[in-house]
């Protein structure tokens, strides 16, 4: 059963996206420092790897453009020893003299330079002149009596075609060159590497007497080289992200783990809280859900409590009418048939029925409550107009009968707040109800409403005042605790005999006001003398809508 006395448990306030309000502003507005930390340190291993790559690409293209340059000045110095010292003003070049002169230069073993005739026929090649010999990695060798292995079809077709592929690319670049203009790029080498080249035309006034080419092939070998060197980055960027995964693990992984288990282990042993402290005491997510938790736990706890002490008031209240039912049942067949006590064994009887039905109808109403509260949603009540319907509901028929009066009966605007009809309908008919039990025979309990402030806050202030006998001082909170009754002797107004009242419809009135984030309070009326006048009930809702 839900415990109707459990507004004064503190809940977690939620506010209207789902956050924990009582985080405070600083926990709401501030950035998350756990996110921060997840970005930055994901973001400095990939900034690394981004840098490095930067490097590489910028490094390759600067370090072709800057071959490009130095071979296309090298070519061009090359070519005009070659139109001086090997043509003639004919114009013709002679192939000999310019033999010699590739002869003599002192060309860097990285680079090779070509010289070809008009008609694209290759006439020098300082790889030949300067006896430069081919390195190509060959088989084991193999044992006496062995047969050597053969070179396998496939891989010389392959060899052929890289061959072939690279022939193609160097005889267009002559072409291109032999129409007169310089030509520079990049091509694949017969070996399947990738060769800088630069085409320039020998030309005598505007006669094309030849090409002179000259490429180089060692870019790769420095591109290696700084790819090799970016192995640090590499390094750096893995270990960077092996530690910020560790440290996530550890700041985020394990608490997670952590609090996991100890959910687990208050599941499985039954306990009442969880409490991690070094965790709840972090500022951040992890330590709001830690936070959190404790507070769920707790709240849990002081529920299930809660609840038991209300299951054992239930089961005393229950045994009282019980009790006297009993003992009514074993007198009466004691009392002769016909006399007057067996008429009072009846009507004691008969009122422990109607107490105990009382009950459990109050009971079942409390029960109920937490589930009402939760299946509608607040919405803006006028509560003078609400107040008028539920006053409508205690007509005056007899002299006797105590009437319920609003005063004023017209507000100049509508008071508006938020709540649930049923759940505050079900709050005004108990204090109307009470207060109407402790009135005189033709009395008036009166309703008034109000707009007030209260610590910066807007609220719609209801009293429901009666002319009673009031409330004795050290109990004006007791009276809201479940099954409390109290009662002047002899006083039983408005018809309710004894044991028709089960004390809970006070302290069902409270939960369902400070449910809807308001009060409920109670005190007397005195008048000028000191004299007490009759009890009053202040309720305080949450105003909303223009002030």
């Amino acid at each position: 059963m839900t415990d109707p006395g459990l507004a004064g448990s503190r809940p977690i306030d939620l506010d209207a996206e789902g956050r924990n309000s009582r985080a405070g502003p600083r926990m709401r507005f501030r950035a998350s420092r756990l996110g921060r930390l997840i970005i930055g340190l994901n973001l400095l291993g990939l900034l690394v790897l981004i840098v490095g790559a930067l490097i590489l690409n910028e490094f390759s293209k600067g370090l072709i453009d800057s071959r490009l340059d130095s071979l296309t000045t090298q070519v061009e110095l090359i070519a005009d020893v070659i139109i001086k010292g090997a043509t003639d003003p004919q114009p013709e070049m002679n192939t000999d003299e310019a033999r010699q002169i590739l002869q003599f230069l002192d060309i860097p073993r990285s680079e090779r330079v070509r010289l070809y005739d008009a008609q694209g026929r290759l006439i020098a090649d300082t790889d030949v002149i300067a006896d430069k010999v081919m390195e190509r990695p060959v088989g084991p060798a193999h044992k006496a009596g062995q047969t050597a292995m053969v070179w396998p079809w496939s891989a010389y077709v392959g060899e052929a075609a890289r061959q072939a592929r690279a022939h193609a690319q160097e005889t267009q670049e002559v072409r291109a060159a032999l129409s007169g203009r310089i030509v520079r790029g990049q091509r694949m080498s017969e070996t399947g590497g990738r060769l800088v080249s630069v085409s320039i035309p020998i030309q005598r006034v505007k006669a094309v007497l030849g090409v002179l080419t000259i490429e180089s092939g060692d870019v790769d070998q420095i591109v290696i080289a700084q790819r090799a060197a970016l192995t640090p980055f590499i390094l750096i960027a893995v270990g960077t992200m092996l530690g910020s995964s560790l440290l996530l693990n550890t700041l985020v992984a394990e608490p997670v783990r952590r609090l996991s288990r100890a959910a687990d282990s208050v599941r499985l042993s039954r306990a009442r809280a969880i409490s991690l402290p070094d965790i709840s005491e972090r500022e951040d997510e992890v330590g709001d859900l830690a936070r959190s938790l404790e507070s769920m736990t707790s709240t849990l706890s002081a529920r299930m409590d809660a609840i038991e002490r209300f299951a054992a008031d239930v089961s005393h209240e229950i045994k009282n009418p019980l009790t006297s039912m009993r003992s009514a049942l074993e007198t009466f067949d004691l009392a002769p048939p016909g006399s007057p006590v067996r008429d009072r064994l009846l009507a004691i009887l008969n009122q422990d029925v109607r107490r105990l039905d009382r009950l459990i109808t109050d009971i079942s109403n409390a029960s109920r409550m937490d589930a009402e509260l939760s299946r509608e949603s607040p919405r803006p009540l006028d509560l003078g107009r609400f107040l008028a319907d539920i006053c409508a509901l205690y007509p005056v028929r007899k002299p006797e009968d105590v009437g319920v009066a609003l005063s004023p009966d017209e507000f100049p605007k509508p008071l508006l707040a938020a709540g649930r009809e049923g759940p505050l309908g079900q709050v005004f008919r108990n204090l109307i109800d009470n207060a109407r039990s402790f009135s005189p025979p033709g009395g008036e309990v009166r309703i008034r409403l109000s707009l007030d402030r209260s610590d910066g806050a807007r609220f719609v202030t209801v009293l429901v005042e009666d002319d009673g006998p009031g409330i004795p001082p050290e109990n004006l909170e007791t009276v809201f605790q479940r099954f409390y009754t109290s009662r002047p002797k002899g006083h039983a107004p408005g018809g309710a005999a004894f044991g028709g009242h089960s004390g809970l419809g006070l302290a069902i009135a409270r939960q369902i006001v400070e449910a809807h984030g308001g009060r409920l309070q109670a005190e007397n009326r005195v008048g000028p003398a000191g004299e007490v006048q009759g009890a009053r009930f202040t309720v305080l809702l949450p105003a909303v809508g223009a002030s």
